[in-house]
């Protein structure tokens, strides 16, 4: 009762300051995102011919808002596998989350891990505390077509501005240590980033545990 008293006042305090805006973080500029990440036709081209990018259908459904990159991710990640929750709404029907149209504050991975097991019978791990070279383990696994990684990074540690954020990996270039990211944040689009950048975002605390991978498989 008092998280529902408490979204209730935050819904009419935003509103009152302007809807959406009051609650919208630091935005990132387009000149920020193509100096952070790698967008190039060429290696993107190979990034989308990786075994689990290709699952993705070459295309990444967008979230409708800023807060829901978690259900959006899970979404865009079931629908590579076959399952039958691929919107938003459908993920989150029944969970109890997100119930007002928005996700206050977001999730939190273990949240997010949540969401998944209540729409699905495969297994869902929530890895956190890696180490690098766990991280580049799972980075290569993340090639397996058995597997589905969805990573929880800080925005600000790659492009200089924003917040956490969740969104589907759809692979991993190993020569040229790139980590291909599916952002589901329209604005984004998908990008590639250094193994040892992504690592430093994810390697972040949101509240008092680090943020880290959602695997499925």
């Amino acid at each position: 009762m008092r998280r529902g008293l408490l979204v209730g006042a935050a819904i009419g305090l935003a509103v009152a300051l302007g809807g959406a805006y009051a609650l919208r973080p630091a935005e990132v500029s387009p000149a920020a995102i193509r100096a952070s990440v790698e967008q190039s036709p060429e290696v993107m081209d190979r990034a989308w011919g990786l075994p689990v990018a290709l699952s993705y259908g070459r295309s990444v459904t967008w979230q409708a808002n800023g807060s829901f990159c978690g259900p959006a991710s899970i979404a865009n990640l079931f629908r590579s596998v076959g399952e039958e929750e691929t919107t938003e709404t459908a993920v989150l029907e029944g969970t109890g989350w997100c119930r007002l149209g928005f996700c206050w504050m977001g999730l939190t991975l273990d949240e997010l891990a949540e969401v998944a097991r209540a729409k699905t019978e495969r297994k869902v791990t929530v890895l956190r505390d890696l180490t690098p070279d766990e991280f580049r383990r799972h980075l290569l696994a993340s090639n397996d077509p058995g597997r589905r990684y969805i990573v929880n990074f800080s925005r600000e540690a790659i492009f200089g501005a924003g917040v956490g954020h969740h969104s589907p990996i759809g692979g991993y270039l190993e020569a040229e240590d790139l980590v291909f990211v599916l952002d589901v944040n329209e604005r984004f689009k998908p990008w590639l980033v250094s193994r040892e950048k992504l690592y430093a975002a994810v390697d972040t605390l949101d509240g008092d545990h680090k943020r880290g991978l959602l695997l499925i498989e």
